[in-house]
C-alpha cells in the first residue's frame, strides 16, 4: 500500500472497480445534469469493460424507483444489478460481500450515478470507512439540484476522497497512448 495520500496516487486497473449507484428511470430524468451524467457513465461503462475491470451497478428499492435506465442496461448485459434499500452501500446486508466476489482485488473503488449528496456520498464515506481509496468522477455524478451535488462532493473530499472527472479516471486507467485500449477509447472520448 502507497504511502502517498490519496490524491497523490495515481489508479491502477489492477486494483479499481468501477461502481455504479442508482442509474435508475425513476431517479435519472430528475437529476439537474442528466445529459452528462449518462454520457460520462456510458463511458466509464465502456472503459471497464475494455480493460475488464469489475463493475458493479446498485439499484434502490426497484418496486418504487424502477429498473436501472435502459441505455445503462445496454452497456452492461451481464451486471446483474444489486438490490438495496440502504442508501450507503456499505450499510446493505450483502453488499460486501457481492463487491468482494465481484471485484477481489480491488482497493480503490471509482464512484458514478446518483444522487451525489444521500446514496453515492453515504457509500464512498462506508467504503473510506471500511478502507478503500475511493474516486469520485464529478461528472458522472448527479444530483436534483447543482447546490445538492456541490455540497455531497465537497463532503466527500473533506473525507478523503479524490474528486476529479471522468476524463481524469480515463486516462489515468489506460495510462498511456498507442495501446489498442486507448486506440478504442479514443473515439468515445471525442
Amino acid at each position: 500500500m502507497s504511502s502517498l495520500p490519496a490524491h497523490a496516487q495515481l489508479l491502477d486497473r489492477k486494483t479499481a472497480a468501477l461502481v455504479f449507484l442508482d442509474l435508475q428511470a425513476k431517479l435519472v430524468p430528475a437529476m439537474f445534469n442528466q445529459q452528462c451524467l449518462i454520457r460520462n457513465s456510458l463511458i466509464l461503462l465502456q472503459l471497464g469493460q475494455l480493460l475488464r475491470l469489475p463493475r458493479i451497478l446498485t439499484a434502490q428499492y426497484t418496486k418504487g424507483l424502477g429498473p436501472v435506465v435502459p441505455e445503462i442496461a445496454r452497456a452492461a448485459p451481464s451486471v446483474e444489478p444489486i438490490e438495496k434499500t440502504s442508501f450507503g452501500c456499505f450499510g446493505e446486508p450483502g453488499f460486501v460481500a457481492q463487491l468482494r466476489k465481484r471485484a477481489p482485488n480491488a482497493r480503490t473503488l471509482v464512484a458514478a450515478g446518483v444522487e451525489c449528496h444521500i446514496c453515492v456520498a453515504q457509500t464512498v464515506l462506508g467504503a473510506l470507512e471500511a478502507g478503500y481509496l475511493v474516486h469520485v468522477a464529478a461528472d458522472a455524478i448527479g444530483s436534483r439540484t447543482r447546490e445538492n451535488w456541490q455540497i455531497g462532493l465537497n463532503r466527500m473530499e473533506r473525507a478523503g476522497a479524490v474528486v476529479s472527472s471522468t476524463e481524469m479516471v480515463v486516462y489515468e486507467l489506460l495510462a498511456r497512448s498507442g495501446t489498442e485500449e486507448f486506440k478504442a477509447m479514443l473515439p468515445i472520448l471525442k
